[in-house]
């Protein structure tokens, strides 16, 4: 039964979208169908705009669209040209000197920043990151690190689709770190 559901929505989508291209009929536009396979039912219910409503309500506060591919991760590993998206252990121990307003994120999970951590970083799980980027906002650069790179490179890529404009990976995690900056800091 399963089978066919998919079949009559996505044949009532279809219908709405040909109802809406070619302007014919009374679409489903302010109205949401339901459909109940096992008893052949369709009921609708009205719907009203939330006044309330980040996007389309009386004041809204979301005005443009981001980036919803890095926001999600999706194509991590494909880095932009040029320099900027990573940065090594030994020019991050530079700056951490010179900047002050320079956030070091890591984005690994609790039970690694057990093992080892950098003094001073703030610890957000990857996993995390996207309902806790209100957490970020006012630091001029942001620095994101994980045990070897590949989850900070993600998390810059959520950091940036999310629109914050300075931030890179460190080049071979804490584990570069730990090698070339400090070796008092355990490898795992």
């Amino acid at each position: 039964m399963l089978g066919v559901l998919p079949g009559i929505i996505g044949s009532l989508q279809a219908l709405e979208a040909i109802k809406l291209i070619v302007g014919f009929g009374e679409s489903l536009i302010g109205r949401l169908v339901l459909f109940d396979g096992r008893r052949m039912q369709f009921r609708e219910l009205a719907l009203q705009k939330d006044p309330e409503c980040p996007v389309c309500g009386e004041h809204p506060t979301v005005k443009a669209l981001i980036d919803y591919e890095a926001f999600c991760g999706v194509g991590v590993g494909i880095q932009e040209p040029g320099a900027g998206v990573e940065i090594s252990a030994r020019d991050l121990q530079r700056a951490r000197g010179l900047q002050p307003n320079l956030l070091l994120l890591d984005v690994r999970e609790p039970r690694e920043a057990e093992i080892a951590s950098i003094e001073g970083a703030q610890l957000i799980p990857l996993r995390e990151l996207p309902g806790r980027l209100a957490e970020l906002q006012g630091y001029g650069e942001i620095v994101t690190l994980c045990h070897h790179g590949p989850r900070s490179l993600k998390a810059r890529e959520i950091l940036k689709g999310a629109g914050f404009a300075n931030v890179r990976s460190l080049a071979g995690g804490i584990d570069a770190w730990a090698r070339e900056v400090d070796p008092g800091v355990p490898r795992y």
